[in-house]
């Protein structure tokens, strides 16, 4: 029963996909930092659980990254939404998770079943964007002052991060779909 417990925070972790939007739409940035600190937490227990005592599944690889993408796009989004973020960041994080996806339904559809394995490229995308709505949740909380200096360079920063990552999956995977649809 335990070995299921990674993949039931995981799912818990999607749901708190709503009261993060709402939050943000409705400017308290406290709480919403507080569900994006849970959901930051849970992530990191739920990968060390599954790791630590072998509880990994194919289920729990596929619905980890669905986890990620659906806060951190909610995250980005809302905050678009409010004022916060620039349209071209948020554009790229979403484009970016669009082609992924797109990707992956693409390879499963055409070549056949595959795992989810993030690379490490990808992992650095996912904490680097959750660092920057941490940040942009603290700042906006007024619990500390965040310079915008610092905002400013976590944005580009995320933004690079994000492209070359987008980048890496289409080389990789467009290779691997290559080589498994000409048997190599």
């Amino acid at each position: 029963m335990l070995r299921h417990l990674p993949n039931l925070i995981t799912g818990l972790r999607i749901l708190l996909a709503l009261p993060l939007c709402w939050l943000i739409l409705h400017g308290r940035y406290d709480g919403a930092l507080l569900v994006a600190a849970i959901a930051g937490a849970s992530d990191a227990l739920d990968g060390f659980l599954a790791k630590h005592y072998g509880w990994q599944s194919w289920i729990g690889g596929m619905l980890d990254p669905i986890a990620d993408k659906l806060l951190l796009t909610t995250a980005f989004v809302s905050l678009l939404a409010v004022g916060e973020l620039p349209v071209w960041l948020v554009g790229l994080i979403v484009a970016r998770d669009l082609i992924i996806v797109a990707g992956a339904s693409a390879y499963h559809w055409l070549i056949g079943r595959f795992d989810a394995a993030p690379s490490r490229l990808s992992k650095l995308t996912t904490t680097l964007q959750i660092v920057f709505v941490l940040v942009e949740l603290l700042h906006l909380s007024r619990w500390l002052s965040v310079p915008d200096g610092l905002r400013a360079v976590l944005a580009v920063a995320t933004a690079l991060v994000t492209l070359a990552s987008g980048l890496h999956y289409v080389v990789v995977w467009g290779a691997r779909a290559r080589r498994a649809k000409h048997g190599g």
